[in-house]
């Protein structure tokens, strides 16, 4: 795996070199010292994992992901001193296409070290990421059932933040569906993304608790590092099964449940996004007669999960992101 390095810092990016030089199969491509530079040196040949860096001179992490993915799309992990502290830009980041983002390791005695496990973990599961795009989706059997309400379930990946800030933010308050949204994100920014988005829209968005049922003006985000579900009840449950998806949350899991258990209307949306998760649940959702929405090409930060979709026949309608939700609310209305 081919891993380029963009970070200011020499302690940092020496850091990181360690890091990877742990595991067998890891090589560093190249190192940039400032978002312009890495710009560049991804124009030749993308590798195969960009490691960013939020704070440098020229141009900064965000910037620098956004030109990347408009050019030559490629992997971006967000690694930066302190991810808590740069929520907001880490958020920027992810919706201009970064998958993940965690805190640069640090060396040192053990008492100031920061581990390096955390930042290896995330590139295994990139990695795995990557394989899993290169299977074609599985076949869906119909299911076998059709809440209580109508809703309206999203998945998301990279690029997703920004996606869904637009789609969400154009849904009035009184929207007569309930939401749901499972997007790729750390368990530990999942608390944050909630209340970065219930700033983005006049629903009121929070995280979703394990025996709740969706309802209308609300929007419940999948949270923690478990799959997220629905039952036949309209409850949501957390679940660690499967166990060998490569996402968790995975999409497929949650839209896959929609397609079981829902009894009434509802529409799957899938939004930007690296690799294909979602795009077999989205299929099992029109296999139910479920309207099933794709973005389009040109409006996704990262043509992967939609695209995926759109080819295995999941989706019924592709749609740019910003006419998404006016036809949402043209299909469920107000209250």
């Amino acid at each position: 795996m081919r891993i380029g390095i963009v970070n200011d810092s020499t302690i940092a990016v020496e850091a990181l070199r360690r890091t990877l030089a742990q595991r067998p199969g890891l090589e560093v491509a190249w190192v940039a010292h400032d978002g312009a530079q890495a710009v560049a040196l991804c124009a030749p040949v993308p590798p195969d994992l960009v490691l960013m860096d939020l704070v440098m001179p020229v141009m900064d992490g965000v910037a620098a992901t956004r030109e990347i993915m408009r050019r030559t799309p490629c992997p971006i992990l967000i690694v930066t001193s302190d991810v808590g502290h740069h929520a907001s830009l880490v958020f920027d980041a992810m919706g201009a296409g970064a998958v993940d983002a965690v805190d640069t390791p640090v060396l040192g005695t053990p008492g100031r070290a920061r581990p390096a496990s955390s930042l290896l973990a995330k590139i295994e599961a990139i990695a795995a990421q990557q394989a899993d795009a290169r299977v074609p989706p599985p076949v869906v059997a119909p299911a076998t059932a059709k809440g209580t309400d109508a809703l309206v379930a999203i998945g998301a990946s990279a690029g997703g933040p920004a996606a869904l800030a637009t789609l969400l933010g154009r849904l009035p308050a009184n929207f007569a569906a309930g939401v749901i949204v499972v997007q790729h994100v750390d368990d530990a920014f999942a608390p944050g993304m909630a209340t970065w988005l219930d700033q983005q829209t006049s629903l009121s968005v929070r995280l979703a608790q394990a025996g709740e049922r969706p309802r209308a003006g609300v929007v419940l985000l999948a949270g923690g590092n478990r799959h997220l579900r629905v039952e036949a009840s309209g409850r949501c449950v957390y679940t660690d099964e499967p166990t060998q998806a490569v996402y968790r949350p995975s999409i497929d899991v949650f839209l896959q449940s929609v397609a079981e258990n829902w009894r009434a209307r509802a529409v799957g949306v899938l939004l930007t996004g690296m690799g294909r998760d979602g795009a077999a649940g989205l299929g099992a959702m029109r296999s139910q007669g479920f309207i099933t929405i794709a973005q389009d090409r040109a409006t996704s930060a990262v043509y992967g999960m939609p695209k995926a979709a759109a080819e295995a026949g999941a989706a019924s309608e592709i749609l740019a992101l910003p006419t998404i939700a006016p036809q949402l609310v043209a299909l469920f209305g107000t209250v």
